[in-house]
């Protein structure tokens, strides 16, 4: 018994791995499948898993980028650091700009990248408090993830057709506004609907607003790690301590495969849209919308 749940929570753990990154929605996806691979759980502690377990994913962006997210270094000498592109040694712009304090230093453009992430999680994090119990009531079905996944998949097909004959402008964290930031904020913010993807809708909405695959897939990564982490915390908080010994291992184990999945995920996508666009994405949006609408309406008609 205690084997058979570890083998559900590795598949969960996968699932998330993939799906959190990938612009396909990975709450979508675990609702999903929890239809189908049900832990023997609470259902208190379930819903609390379903989103901690992302915390592992979020920890795989933190171990991967670290070097761009932590603004703190120790000044050895007046040098600035150098980084290694295509083969070539070359000035870090990062710290051109630093503040000393004593022997640290501080990247200015590293704490305004952060200023963006902050007010790019704002908009979500409003909305999340004010509608998160209503959504779990009445949105968390088979329906709404469906029709969220295919708009959001005919929309990635309708803004990478008009990007065709457009060229960005905005291809660094330099480059965004904090009215840019903001605004890709409140695109994440509609990823509260189920089905929608927060990387899916951030996403959208750069491109929507003319930033480059690259930079708007990396932002909607860093814009996830706050919002994630406090998400998790008040669903841990509202759970309670109140786990059993293997509701522990559980949920332990989720995130480290989640984590471990995702390091291989963002590395694939990343290498995948130097190349090419999110068209195939919005497509398998479609075609799996249109397969969970059609379960949906089976399961209604059976269980009528």
């Amino acid at each position: 018994m205690v084997f058979l749940e570890l083998i559900k929570v590795i598949f969960l753990g996968i699932i998330e791995g993939i799906t959190e990154w990938l612009p396909i929605s990975s709450t979508g996806h675990m609702l999903l499948v929890d239809d189908f691979i049900k832990l023997n759980s609470k259902p208190e502690f379930k819903e609390m898993f379903f989103v901690v377990i992302q915390l592992g994913a979020i920890l795989a962006v933190i171990y991967m980028y670290w070097s761009r997210l932590w603004p703190f270094r120790i000044v050895k000498d007046n040098k600035v650091p150098v980084i290694i592109h295509k083969g070539k040694k070359r000035k870090d712009a990062r710290w051109k700009n630093e503040i000393r304090i004593g022997k640290v230093g501080i990247s200015r453009a590293i704490i305004r990248m952060w200023v963006k992430v902050i007010v790019a999680t704002m908009p979500a994090a409003i909305v999340g408090l004010l509608l998160d119990d209503w959504m779990e009531k009445y949105a968390h079905n088979g329906l709404v993830i469906s029709v969220a996944l295919i708009v959001y998949g005919v929309l990635f097909i309708l803004v990478e057709n008009r990007n065709e004959r457009r060229t960005t402008n905005k291809t660094k964290f330099s480059h965004l506004t904090y009215m840019d930031a903001l605004e890709l904020g409140l695109f994440q913010a509609l990823a509260i609907v189920p089905g929608t993807s927060r990387s899916g809708a951030t996403i959208v909405g750069g491109l929507t607003l003319g930033v480059s695959r690259r930079l708007a897939t990396e932002f909607s990564f860093f814009m996830s790690i706050p919002i994630m982490f406090g998400w998790s915390l008040i669903k841990i908080i509202k759970f309670g301590m109140h786990y059993s010994a293997m509701e522990f291992v559980e949920l332990i184990f989720g995130m480290l495969v989640a984590f471990l999945v995702s390091v291989v995920a963002i590395k694939f996508l990343m290498g995948y849209i130097k190349k090419n666009n999110f068209k195939v994405f919005g497509i398998y949006r479609i075609v799996l919308g249109l397969l969970v609408m059609v379960i949906f309406i089976v399961k209604g008609i059976i269980g009528n």
